[in-house]
């Protein structure tokens, strides 16, 4: 399977499918970090990402909003003293879609290229 991360977002529309048990356990396994949560009856992928402090979280959150906004695709951010929660989920469908798994590889890319390498 290619790249999620290299993959473009596209159009949703109120009747598009969501993802099947089949495609979660394909696309999952690229995105391990994230976690499969429910709420209210809405699968969604939610993970936190950690900072040094409060900028760098901020510079993450904007960073990440700009790459939403890009891609025509958005979560839900939570930004606080040295942590952001990220979770996407596809609001017109009130499930997941492939985009939602795209966006979650995006999101850990982008940390990656926001986080200083350690050791």
């Amino acid at each position: 399977m290619a790249q999620l991360y290299s993959e473009r977002c596209t159009a949703c529309r109120r009747d598009s499918p969501h993802v099947t048990e089949d495609e979660v356990a394909e696309l999952y396994p690229a995105v391990n970090h994230w976690e499969l949560i429910d709420e209210s009856g809405i699968p969604k992928l939610d993970r936190q990402f950690k900072f040094q402090n409060f900028v760098q979280a901020l510079e993450f959150t904007s960073a990440l909003g700009e790459l939403a906004e890009s891609e025509g695709h958005h979560p839900r951010l939570t930004t606080e003293w040295g942590r952001v929660s990220v979770t996407w989920w596809t609001h017109k469908i009130r499930n997941l879609h492939r985009n939602d798994f795209i966006m979650a590889a995006k999101t850990d890319q982008l940390y990656a290229e926001h986080t200083p390498a350690e050791g």
